[in-house]
Order: structure tokens, then sequence, then C-alpha cells
């Protein structure tokens, strides 16, 4: 079977990679299986190194990722890739390694040592999305490393260079062939080899759909798995919020990589005393927006990375205007084909009845509703069955933590959106998934713990 990279720059096949037989497959993972054993027992510090000497390479790429992103996923090559992310987070995961992984010793007396330490999986498998493809495949591929595990990194098929470019930084930078592969699986590999508990921990970001057939597969296994899915992640501007930094920062996160970021913004509720102000000074940031070919210097907004994602864009917003709700931007702004290169929308007059408010878009259009009080707010933002992330605006820290207690979220924000900060644990809740990455969390979920009681005499 093979694979298909299809750009949506110009809709041209930009890549085809095949997949792996499963005799093939069982043969990756028993190499890893046997390089685990070896690598596990290297120093920490070594593995710290080594992993950092990897991502340094894949800094070194940075130019030709850049645009190698734009023609597999459309994301504008004047935003410079991902690599200030990337680096972020498997620095930060480094640094941490040796305290997070550190045994806790109960006693070690003439008489006992007790013991408790934080051993690998084994083998890891990270099933990584196309919307940062480097950014969410470093958030476990780090960690799983520096912890002693082998990993293999199964890309999408709308990414599939980015395995391939990670894999050979972190080898060219001596990290061993076999103890992080790149591998193309197609769904039904997948699923039996998790079903046959091959792996020792399985690492998910994409669909809710996908998550599901993660568990179906590892149903009984007794597997580990990590899954971060679907979101609606909603913002909330409070009476008294800073509404310039509040317009600037939730059109951005509901905008920015043509809304196709895990936690961007996809609904906002704003005090009614100011709401017009709000969608006034909203519609004025998103027409000054320039849709077009990623690869043009000028361009803020690329294509979605596939027709079919645009075309649910596009069902939801015309179902919404259907029912009642205004669209703020004129289309004439936005010429588009109706393929790939989908323009903004902000919609008012939108409720909970409709798709666009319920649904995950992963696109560039948002709904902005009226509200009256901090009751209604948190009554709205958790009428969803995603909870990933929620910005709340305010200058009243309290007032935003005591709605935060009261919000079915994995992370609350107070003034800032759409940022994934690698000290707290990114996870959800509801069908958002389950299980957390990064911050010491993030190496619990990639370690089993190991109890050693020792009786000297």
């Amino acid at each position: 079977m093979t694979i298909q990279c299809i750009s949506p720059i110009d809709a041209s096949v930009y890549a085809t990679r095949e997949t792996l037989s499963r005799p093939d497959a069982d043969a990756a993972v028993a190499r890893a299986k046997s390089a685990q054993i070896a690598w596990a027992a290297r120093p920490l510090a070594d593995r710290i190194a080594l992993v950092q000497a990897g991502v340094a390479a894949v800094g070194a790429m940075n130019d030709e990722i850049v645009s190698e992103l734009a023609w597999q996923m459309g994301r504008p090559v004047r935003y410079g890739g991902e690599f200030g992310g990337f680096n972020e987070r498997a620095t930060y995961m480094a640094d941490i390694a040796e305290t997070a992984l550190a045994d806790i010793v109960v006693e070690d007396s003439n008489a006992f040592r007790r013991v408790i330490k934080r051993v690998p999986h084994g083998v890891v498998l990270v099933v990584a999305p196309w919307n940062y493809p480097y950014m969410t495949a470093i958030n476990t591929v780090a960690p799983a490393l520096i912890a002693g595990n082998a990993v293999l990194l199964k890309h999408a098929s709308q990414t599939p260079l980015v395995g391939e470019r990670m894999v050979a930084a972190f080898q060219s930078a001596g990290v061993p062939k076999d103890v992080f592969q790149n591998v193309f699986l197609d769904h039904q590999t997948t699923s039996e080899l998790i079903a046959d508990r091959v792996f020792g921990f399985v690492n998910f970001t994409g669909s809710v759909s996908g998550g599901k057939a993660m568990e179906r597969a590892a149903a009984g296994t007794f597997t580990g798995i990590g899954l971060e899915l679907g979101g609606k992640d909603p913002g909330y501007v409070m009476d008294d919020a800073n509404l310039d930094a509040a317009v600037d920062t939730l059109i951005d996160g509901a905008m920015f990589n043509s809304g196709q970021c895990c936690c961007g913004i996809e609904r906002i509720y704003v005090h009614e005393s100011l709401f017009d102000a709000f969608v006034e000074k909203a519609v004025v940031i998103v027409n000054s927006y320039k849709l077009g070919n990623p690869l043009h210097a000028e361009t803020t907004l690329g294509p979605m990375a596939h027709a079919r994602f645009a075309q649910e864009v596009r069902a939801q917003t015309a179902q919404a205007i259907a029912a009642g709700a205004t669209a703020q931007i004129d289309p004439a702004h936005f010429p588009e084909d109706g393929g790939a290169y989908l323009m903004p929308q902000i919609l008012t007059g939108v409720t909970h009845d409709m798709r666009v408010m319920r649904d995950e878009s992963f696109g560039p259009v948002v709904g902005i509703m009226s509200v009256k009080t901090d009751a209604e707010a948190i009554r709205l933002m958790n009428d969803s069955d995603f909870g990933l992330t929620a910005s709340l605006w305010t200058q009243d820290a309290k007032r935003a933590e005591d709605i935060a207690d009261q919000i079915e979220t994995g992370t609350v924000f107070m003034n800032r959106a759409d940022y994934l900060d690698p000290a707290l644990c990114w996870t959800g809740c509801k069908d958002t998934g389950r299980g957390g990455g990064l911050s010491v969390i993030g190496y619990h979920n990639l370690t089993r713990p190991k109890s050693y009681h020792l009786k000297k005499a």
C-alpha cells in the first residue's frame, strides 16, 4: 500500500511512500526492542546529550523544513517553521529529566534499601499529526528517548517528510538507528500491532475517531495509551478585560495556521458591554489578512492542509448562516477557488444549536456570542464534548481562577491563549482524550514505577 501527500498549494502529489508490510513492521519492532536494552543502560546524561544533539540537527535543517511544511500542510513560509517551540519543549524536558526520573528513596539503612525507580516501557509508538508536525512529535519523542525507551514514529500521511527528517537528524547526532525509527504504517497494520501488544506505550494525537480506533485496538492488552484528540476551545472576555489585547490574541488564536491548531480558539464569549467593540476590532484584523500561496512572503493565511478539511468548515459556516448567523467578513475580500484555500470568517448571531459552535471546525472560522454574566459564560464554555483549553480575559486573577475551577478543560489561560507551556502538563478531558504530555507528568506517563524492597540482613 502507498500513502500520498497531496499538496494544498496546487493539489499536486508532493510525496509518495510505501507502507510497511506486517512482517517488515514486526522486524522494525524487534530491532527496536533489542536496541532499547542497551539504550536504557546508557547513563542518563548520555541520552540527554544525544537527544539535544538531535534537536540541534533538526534546527540545522530548518531552511529546508520551512518550505517543505508549506508544500505538505500549507503554513506560510513567513512564519519560519516550528523550531522555536520544538527546541523549547525538548530543552525543558532535557533540563528536568534528572529530577523527574530520580529514584524515590524510602529507606537506605543497614537493614533495608527501599526505593521506587522509574523504568522505561520499552518501545513507544508515537502517532503524530500534520498540523504542527514537529512540535507535536517532539512532545513525546524527546522525553521517551531520554527516559530510555526506543521510539517508532508514525507520522500523518499529510506530512510524511517530517518523520524522515527527524529520524535522519537524530541518527546523524548519534542516536542509534534502531532506537529511533520512522515507520510508514497503514491503519490496519497499526491496529494489529497494538492489539498484539508489541508496544509498551502508544501516544496518539489526532481525531476523536482515530483515538477510538486506538482504544479498540488496545482493548484487553493493558497497553498504556495517551490521547490528545479534538478541541472546541473557548475564549471568554469579561467586562474588565483589556479589549485590544483580548481581540488581538483571540483572533490570532482562531485564525493562525488557518485555524488548524489543537488549542486554537473556536468560540468566543464576550460580555455584552464589550461585544460590539470586540466584533468591530476583530473584523478589522481579519480583513487585513492576505490569503494566498504559502510560499509567498506576503501571505499571512495559507490554504488548509487538504480540500476536504476546508469543505467541512464551509459546510459548518453555510449551515450556521442558513440558521440565522451573520457573516461579518465579506467574501469579496478573499477570493477563493472552493478547494483548500479557504477565506477566514467571523460569525455573530450564533447559538449552540449550530454545528459551528459544537463540532470541531479546525479551520479559520470563529463564532462570537454576547453574554451577561460569568455563570452564563461558564455554562456555555462547558456545553461542549471537548475539553482542551479555555482562555479567560480579565484584570482579576482571583476571578479568573474561580472561574477556571468550574471549567471542564485540561488547561486554563488568563490573558493569553494558544500556547503550550512545557512546564505544565498538556492534557484534556471528555472527547479531547486522556493522559498528559510534557512536564514531570509526561515522564511519569512514559515510564512505569518499579519498587525495590531489599533486605540487607
